[in-house]
């Protein structure tokens, strides 16, 4: 079976990376699924930085909306393949501050 791999974007990198809250959103979505508010509230960011970030990324196919897109409440985001590969070469390069 042969692997495939991405080259990754460096674009896609450079746009997150020059953002607090594209980052922010960016490490916390590796971690599994979870919802604007709680981004926010666990990065101690506004929810209106997180919800533009998310908007963003989600144009660049980096995260995806997970539940349905009438829904106003409670939106569920995760990362996609491409944004996990995105994010594993920002941490590998050591591109996002240390916190």
């Amino acid at each position: 079976m042969e692997v495939k791999t991405m080259s990754v974007d460096w674009d896609d990198v450079s746009y997150v990376i020059s953002s607090q809250y594209r980052i922010g959103a960016m490490e916390r979505l590796a971690e599994g699924p979870t919802t604007p508010s709680r981004i926010a509230a666990d990065l101690d960011l506004g929810i209106a930085h997180i919800s533009r970030a998310l908007q963003g990324l989600r144009e660049r196919d980096l995260v995806e909306l997970l539940v349905s897109e009438d829904r106003r409440k409670g939106r569920v985001y995760g990362i996609t393949e491409k944004g996990q590969q995105v994010w594993t070469e920002i941490e590998s390069e050591e591109l996002a501050p240390a916190d």
